[in-house]
């Protein structure tokens, strides 16, 4: 009898080399356009600058630490 913890997952249908991007509608390999526009985003906020307030809470916070 063979319990939950030794079930084995069929691993056939994973992508390999961990590409798990989907299937877009220009073929296998490209993303999507709404994947391609939340990369933009996401890009656009990381490249943001800290404010100003952020910056002094973490030089506070460094500070308690020591």
């Amino acid at each position: 009898m063979t319990g939950k913890g030794n079930v084995k997952k069929d691993q056939s249908d994973e992508p390999k080399n961990g590409d798990r991007r989907p299937v877009g509608k220009d073929g296998p390999g490209q993303r999507p356009e709404w994947a391609v526009g939340l990369r933009q985003l996401y890009d656009s906020v990381v490249e943001e600058p800290l404010p100003d307030s952020f910056g002094d809470l973490l030089k506070k916070l460094d500070g308690e630490d020591s």
